[in-house]
């Protein structure tokens, strides 16, 4: 039956991917990547020959008549992001409401996504949190860190290496500079890094030491 799948990618470590995944990506008819550039060392290893195309935020309004056209037509389609599982802070979410709309089967494969493993690691509370994402650069920033700091959760975000020290600091003056917090920083990869403080210390140690790599932002909520 023909249908889309959401297959998770390896977040660094090329052997993070699941049997599963491998087989699904090697049968379906065309593989959704957010950069084929990226996606392609991915299949190069796993000696993957499926077609690939292009599929990212910018231009995922104007694809997805095509991509549940084919689907309708017979033809099975996976979508993968550069790491992780796609449609988190990725493409991914129009195209999959679209198939719901149109009766369209969607399988999601369980498998890699950094955030998991940087609250679990972060040693902060973990039985509830809330996952954020990128906080808005300009627009909306004050308004969503007012709102966090009534947050009683964990809390989770991703961060550009060149944002953290700006959000660490603006997030010592919302939420208060000793709230404790962790930095994840190149998960699964050679360079992996988790370093734990407050918003305070974190924010000294990273002008000092210039954060290189994908982040994940880990801090504790409001103690209720």
């Amino acid at each position: 039956m023909s249908k889309l799948f959401l297959v998770p990618t390896p977040i660094g470590n090329l052997k993070d991917i699941t049997f599963r995944a491998v087989e699904i990506l090697g049968s379906v008819d065309l593989i959704l990547a957010e950069d084929t550039r990226q996606s392609k060392r991915l299949l190069l290893h796993y000696n993957i020959k499926t077609p690939l195309r292009s599929h990212h935020l910018f231009n995922e309004h104007k694809s997805i008549e095509g991509i549940c056209t084919r689907i309708l037509s017979g033809q099975s389609i996976a979508l993968i992001s550069d790491a992780g599982t796609p449609g988190i802070s990725d493409a991914g979410f129009l195209l999959v409401r679209s198939c719901i709309e149109k009766d369209i089967t969607v399988e999601t494969l369980p498998g890699p996504t950094a955030m998991i493993p940087a609250l679990i690691n972060s040693g902060l509370p973990c039985d509830r949190f809330c996952f954020e994402g990128f906080l808005p650069h300009k627009k909306g920033r004050n308004k969503r860190l007012t709102l966090l700091k009534e947050e009683t959760r964990t809390m989770v975000f991703y961060e550009s290496p060149y944002r953290l020290v700006r959000t660490l600091e603006e997030m010592s003056g919302y939420l208060g500079f000793d709230r404790p917090a962790s930095v994840s920083r190149e998960i699964t990869k050679v360079f992996e890094e988790n370093k734990r403080g407050t918003l305070y210390s974190l924010s000294e140690h990273y002008k000092k030491n210039t954060p290189k790599g994908e982040i994940v932002l880990v801090v504790a909520g409001k103690k209720s």
